[in-house]
């Protein structure tokens, strides 16, 4: 788990500027759930028979009621959970997002920690493949503004009842080569066979290449959903890539899976994942309504946006407020609360010093303008500015008018 210190915060910051934009351009809106909630839900939505659940979860006693509750590792069982409660459904189908931290515990990696946080987005109430390709187009929109380019892989889980056909498939292939099974697809061959074919074991791979394919067991509903997304996207000048183990970790999903994945950040590719999961709300409790989302982990998108060299600029303040003497500091204070009530950041330098020292911590503070305040500025009741940046010349003008430049210069810098 780490600390964000101020510098990677003010990336942090210009980062989700980026992102809340991008949401609201697409019409999704924010909600905000616990960080706790009941183990029991992560358990109904996720499926017991997870590394999630089994492994990663952190969870404890409440030891006023004897309740086990869990932090949350992840987005979506929580926010299903808040739809279902206040019936936010009520009144037809909703866009809805999420930003914050998510915890697991698992062996931290580049990009991947104990503590990590995830922007998701969950469309919910809509049936159709139009939704499906709009998070998967909206995605691919980002990745553009952020300078990025990972890979979309697309698979299609079908429904429960192919899922079915192919489980009692699957598990009859895997008893037939139990000698090359490793442990953890031992312990799952009968609670969870179609997690085996997400095994990360090398030595896995060749058994599951030649598994029954759950492609060959999907209905025409399922088969004629994925069609037309995948039509969807190539209209929309996606790229995709099928893979027919993609299979997701979490058991709620069904037809659409996808991942965004990159090779540039280690063995753990993904960056973004997320699929259809139409049974979801009424397994939570709801009245049955189909569903689609996805997540994004923030810690590795701004690993991948550091790889491709892309800038985020951060905030600076529009101005750092520099003055000598008692006359200079009383009327430096009536500036900086004429800058700041007309919308502007301005730093007011605290701790006396010469003027010299004042304009070396201006200068560091990355603001665009020094407004500086001696004996001369008082008694005129003006300020003199000097750009920071570039190679304008300074000059003397009265308060208003300086706020006037100051404001048009932080919009040509936007």
């Amino acid at each position: 788990m780490n600390d964000c210190l101020p510098d990677a915060t003010d990336t942090w910051q210009a980062f989700e500027a980026i992102v809340r934009d991008w949401l609201r351009r697409y019409g999704y809106r924010e909600m905000r759930t616990p960080i706790l909630e009941h183990t029991g839900l992560f358990k109904r939505a996720i499926g017991e028979v997870t590394d999630i659940v089994e492994k990663e979860m952190y969870t404890f006693v409440d030891e006023l009621n004897g309740e086990s509750l869990a932090l949350r590792p992840e987005g979506t069982a929580s926010s299903v959970r808040a739809v279902i409660q206040h019936n936010l459904l009520y009144d037809g189908g909703k866009r809805l997002w999420y930003s914050g931290p998510m915890f697991r515990h698992e062996r931290p990696q580049k990009g991947r920690y104990r503590q990590f946080h995830q922007v998701g987005v969950e469309a919910l109430g809509f049936a159709g493949p139009d939704v499906d390709a709009e998070l998967i187009v909206m995605c691919a929109d980002l990745w553009r503004e952020l300078g990025i380019a990972p890979t979309l892989q697309l698979n299609t889980l079908g429904d429960y009842e192919s899922r079915h056909c192919h489980r009692a498939k699957l598990i009859a292939y895997f008893e037939a080569n139990q000698d090359a099974l490793d442990e953890d697809s031992k312990r799952r061959l009968h609670s969870n066979p179609l997690r085996i074919l997400d095994s990360k074991n090398p030595a896995m791979q060749a058994l599951n290449d030649a598994a029954p394919r759950l492609m060959d067991e999907l209905d025409e509903a399922a088969l004629a959903h994925f069609d037309t997304l995948q039509a969807l996207l190539r209209a929309n000048g996606i790229a995709f890539e099928l893979n027919p183990r993609l299979v997701r970790g979490l058991d709620y999903y069904n037809r659409t899976v996808f991942e965004w994945v990159t090779d540039q950040l280690g063995a753990q590719g993904t960056v973004c994942a997320g699929g259809r999961y139409d049974g979801l709300i009424e397994q939570l409790g709801g009245k049955p309504a189909p569903a689609a989302g996805f997540a994004m982990g923030i810690e590795r998108l701004l690993s991948l946006m550091e790889v491709a060299g892309t800038p985020l600029a951060p905030a600076v303040s529009d101005a750092y407020i520099v003055h000598a003497g008692d006359a200079a500091q009383a009327y430096a204070w009536q500036v900086a609360t004429a800058l700041r009530s007309a919308g502007l950041a301005a730093v007011l330098h605290c701790g006396g010093g010469s003027f010299k020292s004042q304009m070396k911590k201006a200068d560091a503070s990355r603001a665009r303008y020094a407004v500086i305040i001696g004996d001369d500025e008082v008694a005129a009741q003006q300020v003199t500015l000097k750009p920071l940046r570039g190679t304008a010349e300074q000059t003397c003008v009265e308060v208003t008018l300086a706020i006037e430049y100051l404001k048009q210069a932080s919009t040509e810098k936007a």
